[in-house]
């Protein structure tokens, strides 16, 4: 079993729980705002943003977008719907979808790409090989199972979906040249990437690049999803990056989804205040990770591998 750790969940004044208490690790999505983030929320600017019309939540979209390195982007009440919207940008029902078998998309999202999109999916193991981290993408293994043209009695691969960092892989971290190994084939088989990157961000604090080196990760995919409330104390909400005639469409499944909402600012505002001041911070969660995991294996050799906690799962 994975747990995320996460630094004490600050409490609205902005203070950490004293000594003793306890620290909740089911989930980094247990994070609550800051008392700075919720001033930030109380003051932003607002509209209708099924009219367009959100100020704050169109200046979160378009920050998103350029540190991912895309046109557009798409403010998501759930990085599940985040997920279904890439996804089915990319594929079309009764095309293909290809993931690991411990996917967040396949796993955790309910069968929406299935019930909602009509698309179906093919699985690798999680672990291409004995000994392989559980959620390292291999390359080879994925290109072995493409077929972009099956033809009239075979269903067709359309997109691949890679997880990083992988939740139930562990907070595994794909690293950013196999990711444009796997770019570079699937361009060449004419298939498409969809990036679940609910935890990108600690995949760029881990590589030490930071909020920098999100581009290089989002131009190998071509729609990138990204979480703002896990480990970043939002509390609600996710975006959806890829290019705006992509990105348009996506706004019309959101409302057709039942997404359409109206002053998003006051959640947008959260982002952007994330962006701002939380992202360094979540190395404090990866060490606070090793930490415990070198604990547990102190306690009882063998439970655990500190050396295999990358990020902040255990």
């Amino acid at each position: 079993m994975s747990v995320a750790v996460t630094a004490p969940a600050p409490s609205t004044s902005g203070t950490a729980p004293g000594a003793g208490a306890p620290v909740d690790l089911r989930s980094d999505t247990v994070t609550r705002p800051t008392a700075a983030m919720r001033r930030a929320m109380a003051e932003a600017p607002v509209g209708d943003d099924v009219y367009g019309e959100d100020p704050t939540t169109t200046a979160l979209e378009q920050r998103v977008a350029e540190l991912l390195g895309h046109e557009a982007g798409l403010l998501t009440p759930s990085g599940s719907m985040a997920n279904v919207l890439g996804v089915r940008l990319l594929v079309e029902p009764g095309q293909e979808l290809l993931c690991d078998s411990l996917a967040h998309v396949v796993r955790a999202e309910m069968g929406a790409h299935g019930a909602l999109g009509g698309v179906t999916t093919r699985t690798w193991p999680s672990a291409s090989r004995p000994g392989a981290p559980v959620g390292l993408v291999d390359p080879d293994v994925v290109e072995a199972l493409m077929t972009p043209d099956a033809g009239p009695y075979l269903v067709s691969t359309a997109a691949v979906a890679v997880e990083n960092t992988h939740n139930f892989g562990g907070g595994t971290i794909t690293p950013l040249p196999v990711l444009q190994d796997l770019r570079e084939r699937t361009r060449a088989a004419g298939v498409a990437v969809h990036l679940d990157g609910a935890r990108l961000w600690n995949a760029v604090v881990a590589e030490g690049t930071g909020l920098a080196g999100l581009a290089a990760h989002g131009a190998c995919a071509d729609t990138v999803s990204v979480c703002l409330s896990k480990g970043l104390g939002a509390p609600v909400g996710s975006v959806l990056v890829g290019s705006a005639e992509r990105v348009e469409r996506a706004r019309v499944l959101r409302k057709r989804l039942g997404g359409g909402m109206r002053q998003t600012g006051v959640l947008a505002a959260a982002g952007l205040h994330a962006l701002d001041h939380h992202v360094d911070r979540l190395a404090e969660d990866h060490r606070r990770a090793r930490e415990l995991a070198a604990a547990c294996a102190a306690a009882r050799p063998g439970c655990v591998d500190p050396a295999a906690v990358r990020s902040n799962i255990v």
